[in-house]
């Protein structure tokens, strides 16, 4: 695709609030052999989170986690619970969001010598709008295998979310934007705008536009108000004190008035996922509640984690994680004396608080300054009470090439790291594949996200 014409699109349309990138002239490359793994670790994501739903039920209500073995686990739910209110745990564990999962799931996936890697699972992403628009300008300009082509990512994201209201042949649908998530509002609106020319009643609005009137939830259209029938949630659970409005919502929800999606499950949004995973305690379990296959695909996927929990221990007992100066840890602390090569993990907050997302709390420990790393690691231990965080083993992603656009319009083959984020939509009783982003970096980027110097480009397959 012409840099022009890419330009032009951009300077039409803006997707992100004050954001840019670099330019490339063609979707990233994906093989049939690619594609189907994506499709492997969409269907393992889907079987982790309704493990996990089911970890977290059973250890709040203390019931035994195995079939044939007497094995509990309270602190699973003590965990994930930290730092919520009580009326959110209670609008968590109602009998209206028993079983209810995201529409939409989104892994971020690091290409490492060993394969994909896992650094995060997100059920709230932003970019359906921005991958969904780049695939039809990228499409409209001749690129073909392009991945939720015609249209098909916006399909699928409508139709994920419009299941929620079974008894309606039209529902209402309103994705509700935060001020805190405002930077996704131009693509939530492109994403609405696109839907209605579909003939569906899809519309963007903050969340301050939702009102409450006779149990249920409302906007105004044109001077009526208009009864919602499904919100899509695109704002923080941990933001709901500055969200007035959400408590309308939350109560409507519970009164059967409205179904909202994500539902409102923040133990989904905690990157503790991924350290429960790999807790020797719950093998078992795991084993027992995921299929053979995406066991093995989860596996080889989340890398070594644990979460940071500084609670004191017996004389003689030792950590179950990484070691510092080849010995074992009797505190998180002790990390601080690692050696610059067992240092090779990653810090950052597990969630449910403003730093989660955008890589913002993310520490790499052979990348800062032994004071730094001493600093973030007091930092994690302070606020595990409250905002627990979680320690991962640091894959180094492998350089790839891909063309880029130079400045003054040349196109060139450029070096850099990838982060490939596949969007999965719920298909019934399954996920369906719909397009993925591809955020190409330039190499000397360890933390991989969209920056001003990185490529945003949605993706194709391609067969040779």
């Amino acid at each position: 695709m012409e840099l022009a014409a890419l330009q032009s699109a951009f300077s039409e349309q803006e997707l992100f609030e004050g954001k840019s990138w670099r330019m490339s002239p063609e979707p990233w490359r994906l093989t049939p052999e690619i594609v189907a793994k994506l499709e492997e670790i969409g269907q393992a994501s889907l079987e982790f989170y309704q493990a996990l739903e089911l970890l977290y039920r059973r250890s709040y209500e203390g019931k035994k986690l195995l079939r044939n073995r007497e094995l509990y686990a309270p602190w699973v739910a003590e965990y994930l619970d930290r730092g919520k209110a009580k009326s959110l745990v209670e609008a968590c564990r109602s009998v209206a969001n028993k079983g209810a999962l995201p529409p939409v799931i989104r892994p971020d996936l690091l290409v490492t010598r060993e394969g994909f890697s896992l650094s995060e699972l997100d059920s709230v992403p932003g970019g359906i709008g921005l991958t969904a628009y780049l695939n039809s300008l990228y499409e409209a300009s001749g690129a073909d295998g392009i991945l939720g082509a015609g249209g098909a990512m916006e399909e699928a994201f409508y139709r994920s979310i419009a299941a929620l209201a079974p008894d309606e042949d039209h529902p209402v649908i309103v994705l509700a934007v935060s001020e805190e998530a405002g930077t996704y509002k131009p693509e939530m609106d492109w994403l609405a705008e696109r839907l209605q020319r579909r003939g569906y009643r899809v519309y963007s609005l903050w969340v301050q536009q939702v009102f409450p009137l006779g149990g249920a939830v409302y906007f105004d259209m044109d001077g009526s108000p208009e009864k919602i029938d499904v919100v899509y949630r695109f704002f923080e659970l941990f933001d709901l004190p500055n969200l007035p409005e959400a408590e309308f919502i939350l109560e409507a929800v519970e009164n059967g008035e409205v179904a909202m999606t994500p539902p409102a499950k923040p133990f989904l949004e905690e990157k503790m996922g991924m350290a429960l995973f790999h807790h020797h305690l719950l093998r078992d379990f795991w084993k027992e509640n995921i299929g053979k296959k995406s066991l093995k695909v989860l596996k080889q996927l989340i890398p070594m984690s644990w979460i940071v929990d500084p609670a004191p221990l017996p004389p003689g007992a030792v950590i179950d994680g990484p070691v510092a100066q080849g010995k074992p840890l009797h505190s998180w602390m002790d990390l601080a004396e690692a050696s610059q090569k067992e240092r090779n993990l990653v810090l950052k907050i597990s969630g449910f608080h403003e730093t989660a997302w955008g890589s913002r709390s993310v520490v790499i420990g052979n990348d800062v300054s032994k004071e730094d790393w001493k600093e973030a690691l007091q930092e994690a231990v302070d606020m595990a009470a409250t905002h627990p965080h979680v320690l991962q083993e640091f894959s180094k992603s492998v350089q790839l090439k891909h063309p880029l656009y130079a400045e003054d319009g040349t196109a060139y083959e450029a070096s850099g790291r990838l982060r490939l984020n596949p969007y999965y939509f719920m298909d019934g009783e399954t996920v369906k594949l719909a397009g993925a982003l591809a955020t190409f970096c330039p190499p000397d980027k360890k933390i991989i996200h969209g920056m001003e110097d990185a490529a945003m480009l949605p993706s194709r397959v391609v067969t040779s």
